[in-house]
Protein backbone atom coordinates (compact mmCIF):
# COMPACT_ATOMS: atom_id res chain seq x y z
CA UNK A 1 0.00 0.00 0.00
CA UNK A 2 1.52 3.33 -1.07
CA UNK A 3 1.38 6.73 0.63
CA UNK A 4 -1.61 7.96 -1.38
CA UNK A 5 -3.66 4.96 -0.28
CA UNK A 6 -2.67 5.37 3.36
CA UNK A 7 -3.58 9.06 3.26
CA UNK A 8 -7.22 8.09 2.72
CA UNK A 9 -7.55 7.09 6.39
CA UNK A 10 -5.28 8.82 8.90
CA UNK A 11 -5.31 9.29 12.66
CA UNK A 12 -3.62 11.94 14.82
CA UNK A 13 -3.46 11.04 18.51
CA UNK A 14 -3.24 14.10 20.73
CA UNK A 15 -4.61 16.23 17.91
CA UNK A 16 -5.64 19.19 20.07
CA UNK A 17 -2.22 19.61 21.67
CA UNK A 18 0.50 22.07 20.70
CA UNK A 19 2.24 19.62 18.38
CA UNK A 20 -0.77 17.53 17.40
CA UNK A 21 -2.74 20.53 16.15
CA UNK A 22 0.10 21.54 13.85
CA UNK A 23 0.44 18.00 12.55
CA UNK A 24 -3.32 17.86 11.95
CA UNK A 25 -3.10 21.12 9.98
CA UNK A 26 -0.35 19.75 7.74
CA UNK A 27 -2.27 16.53 7.13
CA UNK A 28 -5.64 18.20 6.51
CA UNK A 29 -3.97 20.39 3.88
CA UNK A 30 -2.29 17.48 2.12
CA UNK A 31 -5.34 15.20 2.31
CA UNK A 32 -7.60 17.92 0.89
CA UNK A 33 -5.22 18.34 -2.05
CA UNK A 34 -5.30 14.60 -2.66
CA UNK A 35 -9.08 14.47 -2.42
CA UNK A 36 -9.46 17.27 -4.98
CA UNK A 37 -7.37 15.55 -7.66
CA UNK A 38 -9.56 14.37 -10.58
CA UNK A 39 -8.25 10.81 -10.34
CA UNK A 40 -9.38 10.61 -6.70
CA UNK A 41 -12.95 11.71 -7.32
CA UNK A 42 -15.33 9.55 -5.33
CA UNK A 43 -12.73 8.37 -2.82
CA UNK A 44 -13.44 8.86 0.86
CA UNK A 45 -10.87 10.64 3.05
CA UNK A 46 -10.88 10.70 6.86
CA UNK A 47 -8.56 12.46 9.29
CA UNK A 48 -9.40 11.18 12.77
CA UNK A 49 -8.42 13.89 15.26
CA UNK A 50 -8.31 12.19 18.66
CA UNK A 51 -7.98 13.91 22.02
CA UNK A 52 -9.31 13.50 25.54
CA UNK A 53 -11.42 16.67 25.69
CA UNK A 54 -14.41 17.77 23.61
CA UNK A 55 -13.59 21.36 24.51
CA UNK A 56 -10.03 20.96 23.26
CA UNK A 57 -11.30 19.47 20.00
CA UNK A 58 -13.63 22.42 19.57
CA UNK A 59 -10.60 24.68 19.95
CA UNK A 60 -8.79 22.55 17.37
CA UNK A 61 -11.57 23.14 14.86
CA UNK A 62 -11.31 26.91 15.32
CA UNK A 63 -7.53 26.74 15.02
CA UNK A 64 -7.69 24.69 11.83
CA UNK A 65 -10.24 26.97 10.20
CA UNK A 66 -8.08 30.04 10.87
CA UNK A 67 -4.82 28.38 9.81
CA UNK A 68 -6.25 26.74 6.69
CA UNK A 69 -7.47 30.17 5.61
CA UNK A 70 -3.90 31.46 5.95
CA UNK A 71 -2.53 28.46 4.04
CA UNK A 72 -4.94 29.09 1.16
CA UNK A 73 -4.24 32.83 1.14
CA UNK A 74 -0.48 32.28 0.92
CA UNK A 75 -0.82 29.75 -1.92
CA UNK A 76 -3.66 31.33 -3.89
CA UNK A 77 -2.02 30.59 -7.26
CA UNK A 78 -1.86 26.88 -6.38
CA UNK A 79 -5.42 27.04 -5.06
CA UNK A 80 -6.70 28.52 -8.31
CA UNK A 81 -5.03 25.67 -10.17
CA UNK A 82 -6.70 23.12 -7.92
CA UNK A 83 -10.12 24.69 -8.55
CA UNK A 84 -9.57 25.47 -12.25
CA UNK A 85 -12.72 23.55 -13.20
CA UNK A 86 -14.93 25.45 -10.77
CA UNK A 87 -16.49 28.31 -12.73
CA UNK A 88 -18.52 29.32 -9.70
CA UNK A 89 -15.39 30.33 -7.78
CA UNK A 90 -14.67 33.77 -9.16
CA UNK A 91 -12.95 35.81 -6.45
CA UNK A 92 -9.94 34.76 -4.41
CA UNK A 93 -12.04 34.66 -1.26
CA UNK A 94 -14.38 32.17 -2.96
CA UNK A 95 -11.44 29.87 -3.72
CA UNK A 96 -10.06 30.25 -0.20
CA UNK A 97 -13.42 29.47 1.40
CA UNK A 98 -13.85 26.40 -0.82
CA UNK A 99 -10.47 24.99 0.16
CA UNK A 100 -11.07 25.56 3.86
CA UNK A 101 -14.40 23.73 3.61
CA UNK A 102 -12.85 20.86 1.64
CA UNK A 103 -9.99 20.51 4.12
CA UNK A 104 -12.31 20.55 7.13
CA UNK A 105 -14.58 18.02 5.47
CA UNK A 106 -11.95 15.30 5.99
CA UNK A 107 -11.79 15.99 9.73
CA UNK A 108 -13.32 13.45 12.14
CA UNK A 109 -12.80 14.81 15.69
CA UNK A 110 -13.46 12.37 18.51
CA UNK A 111 -12.58 11.46 22.08
CA UNK A 112 -13.10 7.77 21.32
CA UNK A 113 -10.23 5.55 20.19
CA UNK A 114 -12.76 3.18 18.62
CA UNK A 115 -13.40 5.75 15.90
CA UNK A 116 -9.93 5.24 14.43
CA UNK A 117 -10.67 1.68 13.25
CA UNK A 118 -8.86 0.73 10.05
CA UNK A 119 -6.67 3.82 9.86
CA UNK A 120 -3.66 3.13 7.66
CA UNK A 121 -1.42 5.87 9.01
CA UNK A 122 -1.25 6.89 12.68
CA UNK A 123 0.55 9.96 14.01
CA UNK A 124 1.22 9.91 17.74
CA UNK A 125 1.63 13.24 19.56
CA UNK A 126 0.38 12.46 23.07
CA UNK A 127 2.05 13.05 26.41
CA UNK A 128 5.78 12.28 26.56
CA UNK A 129 5.34 9.25 28.79
CA UNK A 130 6.65 5.87 27.68
CA UNK A 131 4.03 3.79 29.49
CA UNK A 132 1.07 5.87 28.31
CA UNK A 133 2.32 5.87 24.72
CA UNK A 134 2.69 2.09 24.70
CA UNK A 135 -0.74 1.56 26.28
CA UNK A 136 -2.52 3.83 23.80
CA UNK A 137 -0.68 2.47 20.77
CA UNK A 138 -1.53 -1.10 21.76
CA UNK A 139 -5.22 -0.20 21.79
CA UNK A 140 -4.95 1.58 18.45
CA UNK A 141 -3.04 -1.24 16.79
CA UNK A 142 -5.74 -3.70 17.77
CA UNK A 143 -8.14 -1.51 15.78
CA UNK A 144 -5.80 -0.75 12.89
CA UNK A 145 -3.98 -3.91 11.80
CA UNK A 146 -1.10 -3.16 9.45
CA UNK A 147 -1.07 0.58 10.16
CA UNK A 148 2.18 2.51 9.96
CA UNK A 149 3.06 4.66 12.98
CA UNK A 150 4.88 7.98 13.08
CA UNK A 151 5.64 9.11 16.62
CA UNK A 152 6.51 12.70 17.46
CA UNK A 153 8.40 11.73 20.62
CA UNK A 154 11.25 14.12 21.29
CA UNK A 155 13.30 11.80 23.47
CA UNK A 156 11.96 8.26 23.99
CA UNK A 157 13.82 5.62 21.95
CA UNK A 158 11.65 4.36 19.09
CA UNK A 159 12.76 0.78 19.66
CA UNK A 160 11.22 0.88 23.14
CA UNK A 161 7.84 1.78 21.66
CA UNK A 162 8.21 -0.74 18.83
CA UNK A 163 8.96 -3.59 21.21
CA UNK A 164 6.41 -2.50 23.81
CA UNK A 165 3.54 -2.42 21.31
CA UNK A 166 4.93 -5.30 19.19
CA UNK A 167 4.71 -3.37 15.96
CA UNK A 168 7.37 -5.38 14.19
CA UNK A 169 9.15 -2.35 12.75
CA UNK A 170 6.02 -0.50 11.59
CA UNK A 171 7.05 2.68 13.42
CA UNK A 172 9.48 5.55 12.91
CA UNK A 173 10.30 8.60 14.95
CA UNK A 174 8.85 11.63 13.19
CA UNK A 175 10.04 14.51 15.31
CA UNK A 176 8.49 17.77 14.15
CA UNK A 177 9.80 21.00 15.64
CA UNK A 178 7.48 23.56 17.18
CA UNK A 179 5.37 24.88 15.55
CA UNK A 180 5.07 21.96 13.08
CA UNK A 181 3.29 23.99 10.41
CA UNK A 182 6.11 26.56 10.32
CA UNK A 183 9.33 24.78 11.26
CA UNK A 184 10.96 23.15 8.24
CA UNK A 185 13.05 20.63 10.17
CA UNK A 186 11.96 17.05 10.74
CA UNK A 187 14.10 14.41 12.45
CA UNK A 188 13.41 10.96 11.01
CA UNK A 189 14.49 8.34 13.55
CA UNK A 190 14.84 4.71 12.55
CA UNK A 191 15.85 1.60 14.45
CA UNK A 192 17.61 -1.56 13.32
CA UNK A 193 14.15 -3.16 13.02
CA UNK A 194 12.40 -0.36 11.13
CA UNK A 195 10.86 -1.65 7.92
CA UNK A 196 12.47 0.09 4.92
CA UNK A 197 9.07 0.83 3.39
CA UNK A 198 7.97 2.69 6.53
CA UNK A 199 11.08 4.89 6.50
CA UNK A 200 10.64 5.53 2.79
CA UNK A 201 7.01 6.52 3.28
CA UNK A 202 8.13 8.92 5.99
CA UNK A 203 10.63 10.53 3.64
CA UNK A 204 8.10 10.84 0.82
CA UNK A 205 5.51 12.41 3.10
CA UNK A 206 8.08 14.87 4.44
CA UNK A 207 8.73 16.07 0.89
CA UNK A 208 5.04 16.68 0.35
CA UNK A 209 4.84 18.59 3.62
CA UNK A 210 7.87 20.65 2.50
CA UNK A 211 10.01 19.51 5.40
CA UNK A 212 13.76 19.17 5.43
CA UNK A 213 14.57 15.72 6.75
CA UNK A 214 17.62 14.88 8.82
CA UNK A 215 18.11 11.23 9.81
CA UNK A 216 18.88 10.34 13.40
CA UNK A 217 19.64 7.02 15.03
CA UNK A 218 17.64 5.60 17.90
CA UNK A 219 19.43 6.99 20.94
CA UNK A 220 17.37 8.92 23.49
CA UNK A 221 17.12 12.64 22.79
CA UNK A 222 18.23 12.12 19.18
CA UNK A 223 20.22 14.98 17.61
CA UNK A 224 18.28 18.13 18.51
CA UNK A 225 17.58 17.47 22.16
CA UNK A 226 20.80 15.52 22.48
CA UNK A 227 22.63 18.75 21.83
CA UNK A 228 20.17 21.14 23.50
CA UNK A 229 20.02 19.33 26.85
CA UNK A 230 23.79 19.21 27.15
CA UNK A 231 23.99 22.85 26.05
CA UNK A 232 21.69 23.65 28.98
CA UNK A 233 23.96 21.78 31.37
CA UNK A 234 26.96 23.79 30.21
CA UNK A 235 25.09 27.05 30.80
CA UNK A 236 23.83 26.08 34.25
CA UNK A 237 27.28 24.78 35.15
CA UNK A 238 28.70 28.20 34.26
CA UNK A 239 26.00 29.85 36.36
CA UNK A 240 27.12 27.80 39.34
CA UNK A 241 30.75 28.83 38.83
CA UNK A 242 29.80 32.48 38.44
CA UNK A 243 27.99 32.54 41.78
CA UNK A 244 31.40 32.87 43.44
CA UNK A 245 31.44 36.49 42.22
CA UNK A 246 27.77 37.42 41.68
CA UNK A 247 24.25 36.31 42.62
CA UNK A 248 22.61 33.37 40.88
CA UNK A 249 20.04 35.63 39.20
CA UNK A 250 22.86 37.83 37.91
CA UNK A 251 24.73 34.78 36.62
CA UNK A 252 21.60 33.66 34.74
CA UNK A 253 21.37 37.11 33.16
CA UNK A 254 25.03 36.92 32.13
CA UNK A 255 24.79 33.47 30.54
CA UNK A 256 21.55 34.29 28.76
CA UNK A 257 23.16 37.40 27.25
CA UNK A 258 26.36 35.59 26.31
CA UNK A 259 24.49 32.72 24.64
CA UNK A 260 22.29 35.06 22.63
CA UNK A 261 24.38 38.12 21.83
CA UNK A 262 27.97 36.90 21.75
CA UNK A 263 27.09 33.53 20.19
CA UNK A 264 24.75 35.30 17.72
CA UNK A 265 21.76 33.05 18.41
CA UNK A 266 18.04 33.88 18.10
CA UNK A 267 17.44 33.31 21.83
CA UNK A 268 19.55 33.09 24.93
CA UNK A 269 19.74 29.64 26.51
CA UNK A 270 17.39 30.47 29.39
CA UNK A 271 14.86 32.06 27.05
CA UNK A 272 14.96 28.87 24.99
CA UNK A 273 14.41 26.77 28.12
CA UNK A 274 11.33 28.90 28.88
CA UNK A 275 10.09 28.50 25.30
CA UNK A 276 10.24 24.71 25.57
CA UNK A 277 9.22 24.63 29.25
CA UNK A 278 11.29 23.98 32.36
CA UNK A 279 9.45 20.75 33.16
CA UNK A 280 9.71 19.52 29.56
CA UNK A 281 13.47 20.01 29.64
CA UNK A 282 13.72 18.21 32.98
CA UNK A 283 11.63 15.34 31.64
CA UNK A 284 13.75 14.94 28.50
CA UNK A 285 16.88 14.89 30.65
CA UNK A 286 15.30 12.15 32.76
CA UNK A 287 14.46 10.04 29.70
CA UNK A 288 17.97 10.44 28.35
CA UNK A 289 19.48 9.50 31.72
CA UNK A 290 17.31 6.37 31.86
CA UNK A 291 18.21 5.18 28.38
CA UNK A 292 21.84 6.31 27.90
CA UNK A 293 24.19 4.14 29.98
CA UNK A 294 26.91 5.90 31.92
CA UNK A 295 25.55 9.44 31.60
CA UNK A 296 23.43 11.37 34.08
CA UNK A 297 21.70 14.46 32.78
CA UNK A 298 20.27 16.27 35.76
CA UNK A 299 20.22 19.93 36.66
CA UNK A 300 19.87 21.35 40.15
CA UNK A 301 18.94 24.84 38.93
CA UNK A 302 16.03 23.58 36.81
CA UNK A 303 14.89 21.35 39.67
CA UNK A 304 14.82 24.30 42.08
CA UNK A 305 12.98 26.46 39.54
CA UNK A 306 10.34 23.76 39.09
CA UNK A 307 9.96 23.39 42.86
CA UNK A 308 9.31 27.14 43.03
CA UNK A 309 6.62 26.81 40.34
CA UNK A 310 8.72 28.52 37.67
CA UNK A 311 7.77 26.57 34.54
CA UNK A 312 7.74 28.75 31.42
CA UNK A 313 6.03 27.24 28.39
CA UNK A 314 3.47 28.93 26.17
CA UNK A 315 -0.14 29.98 26.30
CA UNK A 316 -2.62 28.49 23.81
CA UNK A 317 -2.18 31.64 21.74
CA UNK A 318 1.55 30.92 21.42
CA UNK A 319 2.51 33.82 23.70
CA UNK A 320 5.41 33.15 26.06
CA UNK A 321 4.66 32.46 29.72
CA UNK A 322 6.94 33.82 32.41
CA UNK A 323 9.57 31.31 33.44
CA UNK A 324 13.19 31.66 34.44
CA UNK A 325 12.88 35.00 32.69
CA UNK A 326 9.96 37.42 32.89
CA UNK A 327 8.56 38.67 29.59
CA UNK A 328 7.07 41.99 28.59
CA UNK A 329 5.72 42.31 25.05
CA UNK A 330 7.40 39.00 24.27
CA UNK A 331 10.87 40.13 25.31
CA UNK A 332 12.91 39.23 28.42
CA UNK A 333 12.52 41.90 31.09
CA UNK A 334 13.64 40.20 34.30
CA UNK A 335 15.20 37.12 35.93
CA UNK A 336 13.59 34.97 38.60
CA UNK A 337 15.55 35.26 41.84
CA UNK A 338 15.07 32.05 43.80
CA UNK A 339 16.37 33.59 47.01
CA UNK A 340 13.92 36.48 46.89
CA UNK A 341 11.07 34.46 45.41
CA UNK A 342 10.35 37.00 42.68
CA UNK A 343 11.66 38.61 39.53
CA UNK A 344 14.62 40.97 39.47
CA UNK A 345 13.65 43.33 36.66
CA UNK A 346 16.32 44.59 34.30
CA UNK A 347 14.99 48.13 34.64
CA UNK A 348 15.12 48.14 38.44
CA UNK A 349 18.33 49.84 39.53
CA UNK A 350 21.58 49.55 37.61
CA UNK A 351 22.48 45.90 38.26
CA UNK A 352 21.91 44.79 34.65
CA UNK A 353 23.88 47.74 33.30
CA UNK A 354 26.79 46.91 35.63
CA UNK A 355 26.79 43.32 34.38
CA UNK A 356 26.78 44.53 30.78
CA UNK A 357 29.80 46.65 31.64
CA UNK A 358 31.51 43.65 33.25
CA UNK A 359 30.88 41.55 30.12
CA UNK A 360 32.50 44.26 28.01
CA UNK A 361 31.69 45.43 24.50
CA UNK A 362 31.02 42.96 21.70
CA UNK A 363 34.12 42.33 19.60
CA UNK A 364 34.48 44.24 16.37
CA UNK A 365 32.28 42.96 13.55
CA UNK A 366 29.46 41.86 15.81
CA UNK A 367 25.94 42.02 14.40
CA UNK A 368 22.75 40.66 15.99
CA UNK A 369 21.23 37.41 14.78
CA UNK A 370 18.27 39.06 13.06
CA UNK A 371 20.49 41.40 11.07
CA UNK A 372 22.55 38.48 9.72
CA UNK A 373 19.67 36.06 9.14
CA UNK A 374 19.03 37.14 5.54
CA UNK A 375 22.44 38.71 4.86
CA UNK A 376 24.02 37.20 1.76
CA UNK A 377 27.45 37.77 3.30
CA UNK A 378 26.66 36.34 6.74
CA UNK A 379 29.34 33.64 6.38
CA UNK A 380 32.06 36.19 5.79
CA UNK A 381 30.77 38.46 8.55
CA UNK A 382 30.54 35.62 11.07
CA UNK A 383 34.07 34.51 10.24
CA UNK A 384 35.40 38.04 10.81
CA UNK A 385 33.46 38.45 14.04
CA UNK A 386 34.52 35.13 15.52
CA UNK A 387 38.15 35.80 14.59
CA UNK A 388 37.93 38.93 16.72
CA UNK A 389 36.08 37.07 19.49
CA UNK A 390 38.92 34.54 19.58
CA UNK A 391 41.44 37.20 20.59
CA UNK A 392 39.22 39.49 22.65
CA UNK A 393 40.20 39.83 26.32
CA UNK A 394 36.76 40.78 27.68
CA UNK A 395 34.95 38.72 30.30
CA UNK A 396 32.08 38.14 27.86
CA UNK A 397 34.42 36.82 25.17
CA UNK A 398 36.03 34.47 27.70
CA UNK A 399 32.61 32.98 28.53
CA UNK A 400 31.56 32.86 24.87
CA UNK A 401 34.69 30.96 23.83
CA UNK A 402 34.09 28.38 26.55
CA UNK A 403 30.48 28.01 25.39
CA UNK A 404 31.41 27.58 21.71
CA UNK A 405 34.12 25.03 22.40
CA UNK A 406 31.80 23.01 24.63
CA UNK A 407 29.01 23.20 22.04
CA UNK A 408 31.35 21.73 19.44
CA UNK A 409 32.43 18.97 21.82
CA UNK A 410 28.78 18.04 22.32
CA UNK A 411 28.15 17.95 18.57
CA UNK A 412 31.22 15.86 17.86
CA UNK A 413 30.22 13.39 20.58
CA UNK A 414 26.78 12.93 18.97
CA UNK A 415 28.60 11.70 15.87
CA UNK A 416 31.04 9.50 17.82
CA UNK A 417 28.20 7.94 19.80
CA UNK A 418 26.26 7.13 16.62
CA UNK A 419 23.33 9.45 17.33
CA UNK A 420 24.05 11.37 14.13
CA UNK A 421 25.54 9.92 10.96
CA UNK A 422 27.69 12.96 10.24
CA UNK A 423 28.78 16.38 11.43
CA UNK A 424 26.64 17.87 8.65
CA UNK A 425 23.54 16.25 10.16
CA UNK A 426 24.31 17.74 13.58
CA UNK A 427 24.85 21.17 12.05
CA UNK A 428 21.76 20.80 9.88
CA UNK A 429 19.50 20.10 12.84
CA UNK A 430 20.79 23.05 14.85
CA UNK A 431 20.60 25.43 11.88
CA UNK A 432 17.20 24.31 10.59
CA UNK A 433 15.53 23.36 13.87
CA UNK A 434 16.95 25.93 16.27
CA UNK A 435 17.54 28.66 13.66
CA UNK A 436 21.21 28.99 14.47
CA UNK A 437 23.22 30.83 11.83
CA UNK A 438 25.99 28.23 12.01
CA UNK A 439 26.34 24.67 13.23
CA UNK A 440 28.19 23.80 16.44
CA UNK A 441 30.96 21.99 14.54
CA UNK A 442 32.67 24.73 12.60
CA UNK A 443 35.91 26.41 11.64
CA UNK A 444 35.26 29.33 13.98
CA UNK A 445 35.73 27.20 17.06
CA UNK A 446 38.83 25.57 15.62
CA UNK A 447 40.26 29.05 15.21
CA UNK A 448 39.52 29.82 18.86
CA UNK A 449 41.05 26.63 20.16
CA UNK A 450 44.20 27.34 18.16
CA UNK A 451 44.45 30.91 19.39
CA UNK A 452 43.40 30.61 23.00
CA UNK A 453 44.55 27.09 23.71
CA UNK A 454 41.28 25.83 25.16
CA UNK A 455 38.11 27.12 26.70
CA UNK A 456 39.56 29.64 29.21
Amino acid sequence: MDLDARLENVTVLGAAGKMGSGIALLLATEMAKQRLKPENKGKSYALHAIDVSEEALSGLLSYLRAQLTKVAEKSIVEMRGIYADRDDLVENYDVIAAFVDDALSVLRPSTSLESVADSKLVFEAIIEDEGIKIDVLKKVDALCPGAYYLTNTSSIPIGILDEGVRLGGRIVGYHFYNPPAVQRLLELITTKNTRPEVAELGRELAKRLRKKVFPANDIAGFIGNGHFMRDILHATGEVKLLTSEMSEAEAIYVMNRVSQDLLVRPMGIFQLIDYVGVDVCRFIMGVMTEHIPGETLKDDLLDRMAEAGVMGGQFASGAQKDGILKYEKGRPAGVYDLKKGGYAMFADGDWAAKLDEKLGPEPSGHAPWRALLTDAKKGEKLAAYFANLATSDTFGAWLARAYLVRSQEIGAKLVRDGVANSEDDVNGVLVNGFYHLYGPINEYVELMVDKVGGTR
